[in-house]
């Protein structure tokens, strides 16, 4: 089949971009892929369609080549094509360049074995480097962004495989020097240092050789996949954050190993030469270049971070958020050893009063106050562990930063953390300024979103303004009751004006912490109770009281439900009513509750909730506390069901029935033991959680195998060895299987459960069993009786078994010692294994070579024959 025309082309690409995933389920997805990289060498394509067809490979590259094989072959006819491409400037050079990289990234085919990375990497180093590659490879007119390209090409290659140009490093410091692109060559040349930096540390290599190698970027020796190798490819990532004090999990010291004077010397030089071309690059670039210095050099022993006092004084007044990100990432890498506390006051200074400027946008003004509220390493803990906020933030400098009720909701919060760090300053301190307190200041501002939360009809978001507002309040000053007494009393009296409040109340006590949430439950609670008779807001008091409903103050709420409940006529008032005793018979509230659940039996009028007071009557009168928590608890799974009854008894539903839940239990099969007249199947459970009267229960497909019987297991504790599970096997007939397998168990809260567990194996070599040994001296003949008896009703065969290393007798040894009838060790074996229920298999193991031994084998079953030869086939592979 010929090139596809232009027009065909973007018809497909259309169809692809469209859906990719519906098209690569339909029938032409096949051939994208060898259509794209055939169509590539057309001449009858221009090169703008070629160009798109690239874009596609870049864009896509997993659905392409989804498996190495596939994107090994596609990276290798890339590479032919750019070898093929005509000396004149081209516009598919970088693209090729480009999608070769992308698709051995992506696919997962970079490595030593790959012949395609063994032939993209010395062209890409030479392409960086600027070498003369021969034939007119490289235009004059392209040698530049050919460069650049190279360069992006090898920091991705790099990023997948860290260390990878390890062996590099002193080529790519030379290139530095000379006319090129800077900004590539400079990001390339951090990003390999920093790998190397933690690669050489982890694998103990020297970095001094590395760093003044001058390899030849076109040299035709082996590349150098040392310290690739070493590492696992998990590195922290590249992008900047701060504050990196605590070192991600698994991440390797710097300070594993200490480098010599000559290695801390050339490292000094390699940096200071990177620092010093820093400012030619964009303020991206210069971030990411900074960070990634940063974080290589962070606690290294003999680097002074001074190397960066340079880029610190002239970075200190950039108006560039990137720079000044990456400022901050250094104060946080560093501290004192690098910013002294008039940089450290200029610096908070310039945050301060930059996010004061009123031309600024919400996003640039929020990320100034996420700096101030998180500014790396001068951030003290208070007594307790409390926030406090940066030593040198006083309210002097942030009155232009205090909140007020015009601001953005997002600014709002912003600067109310800010306000509540500020408050837990010292008293004193406040008492001797002639400005107004934080304290007061904030206890002024919650009045004011306590006041508009309160207005009738007004909006929803200021509600949720005010109660965003009074969490932040409680969560930074939750050690200080001079600040959560008001905010408790704001709060209760928020609710007596708004009652419909109510599901706001409720979510902030489920988010507070206890010095918060049991005083304000106390007060909204004597909010609810002390307004008894018909309200029109009675649905959200009682909303309201069953959340903060408990064991105190047990007459008061019992009056108040005695009171309202001739005025729960309507079905959601009933269930309103009905949610608070059952708050109530959770909290352990008898005598009282008792008789009104009786009147509530006889006197609502709707049959729910009639039906719910009497099952609550029931469950308080005939179960113990522990087992009243299991019935009213919530339940494993808790479908949508119409009946109100049923919905709010899952619990009690859970309690008594067999409930399907996640898998506990880990079961696998384990060595094959010959045990007994019938096959034995070891299995070993492994318990997640403690688990009670296990049982385990098999089931066949087909009618292979008799059916199986339960193993049962009084109890599973995690992390104590359980001794293995013995299930026998009936076969009808010898031929492997898969057992489904469903558990049944008791959990420790008392539920009962039931699982699907994944599927168990049954290999046709679980059924061998030994024939019963013969009298000493009289094997051969036993065999050769055995032999006969299989024709000419049976069949015969030949099979060709490979040897592994260990040859005939560690084969027999490891596989089929128990069945052995006649050896003559290390050269015959006879083998009789009896396949249950009635069938024979016997084996000559005769006349063996080092690849493998023939073997003869006669059985009274033809039907087993294609078993027997892919079982001895894979004996050499098994372990």
């Amino acid at each position: 089949m010929g090139p596809l025309s232009r027009d065909v082309w973007a018809q497909r690409l259309g169809a692809f971009r469209a859906s990719p995933s519906a098209f690569m389920a339909g029938p032409e997805a096949e051939d994208l892929g060898r259509d794209l990289l055939g169509d590539l060498r057309s001449e009858k394509l221009s090169e703008q369609t070629k160009v798109s067809l690239l874009a596609l490979s870049l864009e896509y590259p997993a659905q392409l080549w989804p498996d190495a094989s596939a994107a090994e072959v596609a990276a290798t006819s890339l590479l032919d094509t750019l070898v093929l491409l005509p000396p004149r400037p081209s516009a598919l050079r970088r693209p090729l360049l480009l999608a070769a990289t992308t698709a051995l990234a992506v696919g997962g085919a970079l490595g030593p074995t790959s012949g395609a990375s063994c032939r993209l990497l010395p062209l890409l180093l030479g392409l960086a480097a600027g070498s003369d590659l021969g034939r007119g490879f490289v235009p004059a007119s392209e040698q530049r962004p050919l460069q650049a390209t190279a360069c992006e090409c090898l920091r991705e290659l790099e990023s997948c495989k860290p260390g990878l140009l390890g062996g590099s490093l002193g080529l790519l410091r030379g290139l530095l020097g000379q006319e090129g692109p800077v900004q590539p060559l400079s990001l390339l040349l951090s990003l390999a240092l920093r790998n190397t930096l933690v690669l050489q540390s982890r694998a103990g290599a020297g970095l001094g050789a590395l760093l003044t190698a001058r390899v030849s970027p076109t040299g035709g020796g082996p590349w150098d996949w040392t310290l690739v190798e070493e590492g696992d490819g998990r590195l922290q990532p590249q992008a900047p954050s701060w504050p990196v004090a605590e070192e991600g999990e698994g991440e390797p010291s710097l300070t594993a190993r200490e480098h010599s004077p000559e290695e801390a010397r050339e490292l000094r030089a390699a940096v200071a030469q990177l620092l010093d071309t820093s400012y030619l690059l964009t303020p991206v670039a210069q971030a990411q270049l900074l960070w990634l210095l940063g974080w290589a050099l962070r606690g290294l022993q003999g680097q002074p971070p001074a190397l960066f006092k340079p880029q610190l004084v002239r970075l200190l007044g950039t108006a560039q958020l990137t720079l000044l990100h990456a400022v901050l990432a250094l104060k946080a890498a560093f501290g004192e050893a690098l910013f002294t506390a008039q940089d450290e006051t200029l610096l908070l200074r310039r945050l301060t009063l930059a996010a004061q400027h009123p031309a600024l946008p919400l996003s640039t003004h929020l990320f100034y106050l996420h700096c101030l509220l998180s500014f790396p390493e001068n951030c003290p803990l208070g007594p307790e562990g409390e926030e406090a906020a940066p030593l040198l933030l006083r309210p002097q400098l942030c009155r232009g930063l205090l909140p007020s009720l015009l601001h953005e909701p997002m600014a709002l919060l912003a600067r109310l953390h800010l306000l509540c760090l500020l408050c837990a300053e010292d008293e004193e301190e406040e008492e001797k300024s002639q400005l107004p307190s934080p304290g007061h200041y904030l206890e002024e501002l919650l009045a004011g979103l306590w006041q508009r939360a309160a207005l009738e009809g007004g909006p929803r978001a200021l509600a949720t303004l005010c109660f965003q507002a009074s969490y932040l309040v409680a969560r930074c000053l939750a050690g200080q009751p001079t600040v959560l007494t008001p905010l408790i009393h704001g709060l209760a009296q928020l609710y007596r004006a708004r009652p419909m409040l109510a599901p706001h109340f409720v979510d902030l006590l489920d988010h507070v912490d206890p010095e918060l949430r049991e005083p304000l439950k106390v007060v909204l609670r004597q909010e609810v109770v002390s307004r008894p008779g018909r309200d029109e807001a009675l649905c959200w008091h009682l909303q309201m009281l069953a959340r903060v409903a408990d064991g105190d103050a047990q007459s008061a709420t019992l009056n108040f439900l005695r009171a309202v409940a001739a005025h729960c006529t309507s079905w959601d008032l009933q269930q309103g009513l009905l949610q608070v005793c059952r708050a109530l018979l959770r909290a352990g509230v008898g005598g009282g509750l008792v008789d009104l659940l009786q009147v509530l039996a006889r006197q609502l009028e709707d049959p729910d909730g009639c039906d719910h007071a009497r099952l609550y009557y029931i469950l308080l009168a005939h179960l113990a506390g522990p087992k009243l928590g299991v019935a009213l608890g919530p339940s494993l799974a808790a479908p949508a069901l119409a009946s109100s009854l049923v919905a709010e008894n899952q619990g009690f539903v859970a309690a008594l029935m067999v409930q399907e839940a996640p898998a506990l239990i880990r079961l696998s099969v384990g060595s094959h033991e010959v045990k007994g007249p019938l096959p034995v199947l070891q299995l070993l459970p492994e318990a997640l959680e403690p688990i009670y009267s296990l049982e385990l229960r098999f089931r066949v497909e087909g009618q292979l195998y008799a059916p199986l019987g339960a193993v049962h297991v009084p109890y599973l504790c995690p992390g104590r060895p359980a001794r293995p599970l013995l299930l026998p096997l009936q076969p009808r007939c010898p031929a492997p299987t898969r057992l489904d397998v469903h558990a049944l168990y008791t959990t420790s809260t008392g539920l009962t459960c039931h699982v699907h567990l994944p599927p168990l194996f049954v290999n046709f070599a679980d059924l061998f069993l030994p024939f019963p040994k013969p009298p000493e001296g009289a094997g051969l003949g036993f065999f050769e009786e055995l032999w006969d008896s299989c024709l000419p009703e049976g069949a015969e065969s030949r099979v060709w078994c490979p040897l592994g290393p260990q040859g005939l007798e560690g084969l027999v040894s490891r596989h089929l010692e128990p069945f052995v009838v006649v050896a003559q060790p290390p050269t015959s074996y006879y083998v009789a294994i009896h396949l249950p229920p009635d069938s024979k298999l016997l084996l000559r193991l005769e006349a063996a070579l080092a690849e493998g031994v023939p073997v003869a084998l006669r059985t009274d079953d033809w039907a087993v024959l294609p078993l027997v030869g892919d079982y001895l086939r894979g004996l050499a592979a098994a372990v």
